[in-house]
This record gives structure tokens, sequence and C-alpha cells, in this order.
């Protein structure tokens, strides 16, 4: 299902049914069929369901086109998760899983593919990064043999790097030409990568400027805001934050009291930092140097989706309901 909801009173504008059809293969139990997030242009939104493919729909929900790309065969049955990446003209799919692999990309307008590369890698759950590098646009994936960057308009493979563990799910970040590409599953791997420097194969090279190897986010991506790095430990309430330049610390790890599990990545405007928990509970810390907890808040619902902010407005989506808390 696909809906479409007014921001300010929170009534369905449109409701769409992409697919009816029985799953292949189970989910994760704290997951959905419907784990991939939705990515729009402003003009047209791409709903992508994994195995049971991507819709494109206008803003009033019309179908405008959709793809099928198979089925998917994820590890140990845990579900699919990576969502489309959008730059210009170009729609990108991930699509790796435990048979073979590729990367995809599609003309927006039609759904037409332009290009599709092999890869080799087993199940990732991260969402491709888009970035523009020495001029030329570029696509980050991130999994477990390889962190690769690969050229948008042809899908030519530019440099790869080893180092990420099993089971990668956080999704790349960057600022200022340095990306940065975790992950926590039976190990911990934080690199820093320059970007003007990666080509061919960096692993171990300069062009990887520092790199971490304690309390790495499982299921979270961290959060680059300013100078500061913010990740969680595993799916657990522990932060640590690191000076982005230098991977010094500026504190941490420190135990998020009251958090349990979390699945939500954090995100940060106005000097603060957002922290969801599955059990409902949202921590506001403030942004800077040290530990400071502003407010803690507390919602009657189970949270995985990480919080959306436009302006004024914070979007919480929960397993119950989808909430909006906002400034009177």
């Amino acid at each position: 299902m696909i809906y479409a909801i007014d921001r300010k009173s929170g009534e369905i504008n449109w409701q769409q049914t992409a697919v009816e059809n029985l799953p292949h293969e189970s989910t994760h139990p704290t997951g959905t069929w419907a784990s991939n997030s939705p990515v729009t242009d402003g003009e047209h939104v791409y709903a992508y369901f994994g195995s049971q493919g991507l819709y494109c729909y206008d803003m009033q929900g019309s179908l405008q086109w959709k793809s099928d790309f198979g089925d998917m065969t994820i590890k140990l049955g845990f579900g699919e998760g990576s969502s489309p990446a959008l730059h210009n003209d170009y729609l990108v799919i991930n699509w790796d899983h435990e048979r073979q692999s590729f990367l995809v990309a599609l003309d927006k307008r039609t759904g037409k593919v332009r290009w599709k590369v092999k890869r080799d890698e087993k199940s990732s759950w991260s969402t491709p990064l888009i970035i523009d590098v020495n001029g030329s646009p570029q696509i980050i994936t991130s999994a477990t043999h390889r962190v690769r960057g690969n050229d948008l308009k042809t899908g030519a493979l530019i440099w790869e790097c080893g180092g990420m563990t099993d089971n990668v799910i956080p999704t790349p970040i960057s600022n200022n030409g340095t990306l940065y590409v975790t992950s926590g599953f039976r190990g911990n791997a934080l690199l820093a990568i320059r970007l003007s420097a990666a080509e061919g194969d960096i692993t171990n090279s300069d062009a990887v400027l520092w790199r971490h190897d304690r309390d790495t986010p499982y299921t979270p991506s961290p959060l680059l805001y300013g100078n500061h790095l913010y990740f969680l430990k595993g799916n657990n309430g522990i932060l640590t934050c690191l000076n982005a330049e230098t991977g010094a610390p500026f504190y941490g790890p420190q135990r998020v009291e009251g958090m349990g599990d979390i699945y939500a990545s954090p995100v940060g405007v106005d000097g603060r930092v957002y922290i969801v928990g599955r059990n409902g509970t949202t921590l506001v810390i403030n942004h800077g140097n040290e530990y400071e907890v502003i407010s803690r808040n507390v919602l009657d619902d189970e949270f995985s989706a990480s919080p959306a902010i436009v302006g004024n407005e914070i979007y919480l989506r929960g397993r119950n309901a989808l909430y909006c808390i906002a400034e009177d």
C-alpha cells in the first residue's frame, strides 16, 4: 500500500494498492514486507517493495510505470530493506542477495533500464548514496565484501575497499569529500575515506584517512552533524560521538538510559540530536562535545523507522500509527 497523508491534518489524501501477492519467503520478525522507504523528486514518488517491484506514482496517485526485478533470496529469511537512490534522472537499486547480486540504474521518467552490472556480494540491506566526486556522480554502496564507488552514468567500477563486517545495513554518509561507512554485526567497522583519492583497490591505502573498530552500529545509520559523527553500538542504547576529521572521541561509549533496542537512525537539527527507541522513547540530546540530555519523551508505540524532520515538525512512523510532533 502507498498512502499520501496531509501533513497538517493527518488525513489520507489518497491511497493505492501497488500489488497483492503471496510472499515467496519470510521476513525478519521485527520487520515487514514493506521495510523499504519510498523516494521522491517532488513530482513523482517511487515506492519500492523489493521482490514485489518498484512503482512510480504521480502526486495525485496515478501509476506511471512499474518494474519487477525478480525474487530475492535473503540470508536466513531476514527480509529485505535497501531503498532506492535518486539523482537527476537516474533511479538506482542495489540488489544484494544470496544468488547473483547486481546494481541497476533506471530512467526515472520511464522505468527503462539504463545499465545493470553484476556484484560479487551476498545479502546486504544498505541504501546506496549518490554524490559528486571530482565533478562526476558516483554511486557508493556498502556491503560485506566491499565498499564500492561506481560511475552513475555507466555503472563502471571506479574504486573498492574491504573492511566491513557481515550483514551490512547502515547507509553511507559523506561531507566535504570524506565518506563514512559503518557496520556492526559480529565485529565493528568504521572507515573514513577521502573520495578524491579513491581509485582502484584502496584497502589499507592512504585514501582511508582513519578507521574505528569499536561500538559501531548494526541497524541504525550514523549521523554526521557538522564536525561530529554520532553512532550507536549494535542495536543498543550506547552512543559514541567522534571528531569526523580525525576520528578522535568527543565522548562515548555513553549509555543512553531507558532506550532499549534502537533500529532508527539518529537525526540532528537546530543544535539537537534525536534518538528514537523501539520502546517508544525519544531522547533529545545537545549537539556538542559533551553528552547532555535535554528531554525524554515517550509514546505508547513501537518505532523502527527513522524520524523525518520538516521545518518544526517531526514525523514518527510507529507500528500502530503515524505521529506528527510540532510546536503550537
